[in-house]
């Protein structure tokens, strides 16, 4: 079976289970939420940081998925409007705590992307990890939902309603804090 048919074969279970949940099909709900909790809840880990405010935010966005399906149009895959509300969903809780964005300044310019050669410098995972948790709240929203997530700096300025210039600068000055840790470490 070629891609596009394998695409195709996908796009229509999609719509097939998104409209069976919006009918209440509870197996269908549970399909749905199988499907992509897990990778909802890896989004939530790697923003809120704590492995229980994870697991309440992530609750908390199925939910309003649930209750939201009604508006969902097809217009992008059901795993990215999904992704979208977990996001605002982690993005709101961090509100909630007065944690996010704190420690911004737009004033000062983001600083040139360096195409510095770092060899092959051997960073383990776990210390790649323990440094960008260790990075100020801004700084790690900034950098997970570019590097990890995949969103453009357009987008993330749309989500934490910030200037794109302000995202270009705090993923930067995010790269450059993590290399400074895992060079000190």
């Amino acid at each position: 079976m070629g891609v596009y048919n394998q695409t195709s074969l996908n796009s229509d279970f999609e719509r097939k289970l998104v409209e069976a949940c919006k009918r209440g099909d509870r197996s269908a709900q549970h399909t749905l939420y199988n499907r992509y909790s897990k990778a909802m809840y890896n989004t939530c880990l790697r923003i809120v940081r704590v492995q229980a405010d994870a697991e309440d935010v992530l609750q908390n966005a199925f939910v309003d998925v649930f209750m939201k399906l009604d508006s969902y149009r097809f217009e992008s895959t059901i795993g990215a409007w999904i992704k979208r509300i977990v996001v605002n969903a982690c993005l709101n809780h961090l509100k909630k705590r007065k944690m996010i964005l704190a420690d911004w300044d737009e004033s000062v310019p983001a600083e040139e992307e360096s195409r510095e050669d770092y060899g092959d410098q051997d960073f383990q995972l776990d210390r790649v990890r323990q440094a960008i948790e260790n990075l100020p709240d801004g700084y790690r929203t900034v950098l997970s939902l570019y590097l990890l997530e995949g969103y453009d700096h357009g987008e993330i300025s749309e989500i934490l309603e910030i200037s794109e210039a302000t995202s270009k600068s705090q993923y930067s000055r995010a790269k450059q804090r993590v290399r400074q840790m895992l060079e000190t470490t």
